[in-house]
């Protein structure tokens, strides 16, 4: 009587309990008979991915190495501690810029990268003109060089010249130093590729003034932690990619008083600085950014871990870096955003995917944090649960989920952090980012903001890199 209650393990005599998988039909067809039923979302890997996958998981020390790689990660305590001009701090030659994205000629730049690259070179006095300036970068009269090659990150174009002025973040746990411009505001802004005699005048200004006044401020204050900031201004309502309102807030709260009390800036200037900064809800999104970078750059380097590092379009291609491969870059076409355009501008005015600042959502930041900038919807499109359902999906590529980047409309859960190869080529989920969108003619200016999602191609040439060497 006991051999037959057990024998197939119970299967026939106790109650059934299902999982399906694949086919729909199967789990509705158990359903009207009233079998509970637990449908799961599973496909089997692409083609040609199997034996990738099984080298790069079946490597003992593959779970380790992306253990230690995301932990670094999330422990990073990236702390503003100075703003300098970038030929300090970088080194930049005259006639050397940086710019956004994985390495790019100028043959190959998109309308906003090569409109950002002339303003660059009128604002350092290399060309008299836009005409000139074109021309001289079309003969080869400026070195172009990755942002992300300098520790670096620039929002959209990226474009760093020399006389730029930089946000310097210090990583107080694991020693890594990250760098990003001062954000000039929305609108005809050389980060989308404008160059008018406003956007150079502007740049003049803040090099002049409004660079020497936030370091007078930030060395009064001393280090700021960042990631505290960034924590709560999660919970304010940021994601800290296209709304960085709350974060803004925070950030001039720390300083104002001490470019208040700094004894090297006149009170006319430090009053119209502050006036700048707060008319700017975008202002934090710099060093934020250089923020994100320190943590990301924290899990560089980790011998058979499967992390992405660093997410990066150039206005032409969308590159990532892994952990385990280096400085290496897995590139593919850069898609145009799907989302809301201003005035009359429509998709057939917009340029492809462009910009450093998708760092935010490597870190567990920006599209990975929508759930908790619900407002962020009418901005990029959609509806509320949309911005839910977004981050949640997020999980599933993800290593795990921050310990400081808290959701309240999740129950406090973690952001999802630390983007893995091998589980957006296994689910066909892809990593999303809620961006800005350029004209793609240069000198066009900012045209629209929406979500954008990578290239599948990227991760499946990455995995394939990890199983060459794992």
């Amino acid at each position: 009587m006991n051999d037959q209650r057990h024998r197939l393990g119970g299967l026939l005599t106790r109650e059934t309990r299902v999982v399906a998988a694949g086919v729909e039909v199967l789990a509705g067809a158990l359903a009207e008979q009233a079998v509970p039923v637990e449908a799961v979302d599973w496909r089997p890997p692409p083609a040609g991915t199997e034996q990738a996958l099984a080298a790069v998981l079946g490597d003992p020390g593959h779970a380790d190495a992306n253990a230690r790689a995301v932990r670094r990660m999330v422990t990073a305590r990236p702390h503003l501690v100075d703003v300098r001009p970038a030929r300090e701090v970088l080194g930049l030659d005259a006639g050397t810029f940086l710019h956004a994205g994985p390495p790019l000629e100028w043959e190959r730049a998109s309308g906003p990268m090569r409109g950002a690259l002339m303003g660059a070179m009128l604002l350092e006095g290399l060309a008299a003109t836009p005409e000139e300036a074109e021309r001289e970068l079309a003969r080869g009269a400026a070195a172009l060089e990755p942002c992300h090659h300098h520790a670096t990150v620039g929002p959209m174009a990226g474009v760093v010249s020399p006389s730029m002025w930089m946000w310097v973040v210090e990583d107080a746990e694991h020693g890594g130093r990250s760098y990003c411009s001062l954000n000039e505001g929305l609108g005809k802004v050389l980060r989308y590729g404008a160059y008018g005699p406003e956007v150079i005048e502007r740049l003049r200004w803040m090099g002049e003034f409004l660079g020497p006044a936030l370091r007078a401020a930030v060395r009064r204050h001393g280090p700021l932690d960042l990631m505290a900031l960034i924590a709560q201004a999660v919970q304010m309502g940021d994601e800290l990619h296209n709304r960085n309102r709350a974060a803004t807030s925070l950030l001039l709260r720390e300083l104002a008083p001490d470019l208040a009390a700094a004894e090297d800036v006149p009170r006319d200037l430090a009053a119209e600085a502050l006036r700048f900064a707060a008319g700017n809800e975008h202002f934090f999104l710099n060093p934020g950014m250089a923020a994100a970078k320190a943590c990301a750059d924290a899990a560089r380097g980790v011998p058979g871990s499967s992390l992405v590092v660093a997410m990066a379009r150039n206005g032409t291609e969308f590159g990532i870096q892994v952990s385990g491969t280096g400085d290496r870059w897995f590139t593919g076409p850069a898609g145009v955003p799907d989302g809301l355009y201003l005035g009359g501008y429509g998709p057939d005015d917009a340029n492809p995917d462009i910009g450093d600042s998708a760092i935010t959502e490597t870190a567990g930041m920006g599209g990975f944090a929508l759930a908790a900038a619900p407002a962020i919807v009418r901005f990029v499109g959609g509806e509320v649960p949309d911005a839910v359902a977004a981050t949640q999906r997020m999980y599933e590529i993800t290593l795990t989920e921050h310990p400081a980047l808290q959701i309240p409309l999740l129950s406090f859960r973690g952001t999802p952090a630390g983007i893995d190869v091998t589980r957006v080529v296994r689910t066909g989920i892809l990593p999303v980012i809620d961006t800005g969108i350029a004209g793609r003619e240069a000198g066009t200016g900012q045209v629209g903001a929406g979500l954008v999602e990578p290239p599948p191609g990227v991760f499946t040439d990455a995995l394939h890199a990890l199983a060459e060497i794992a």
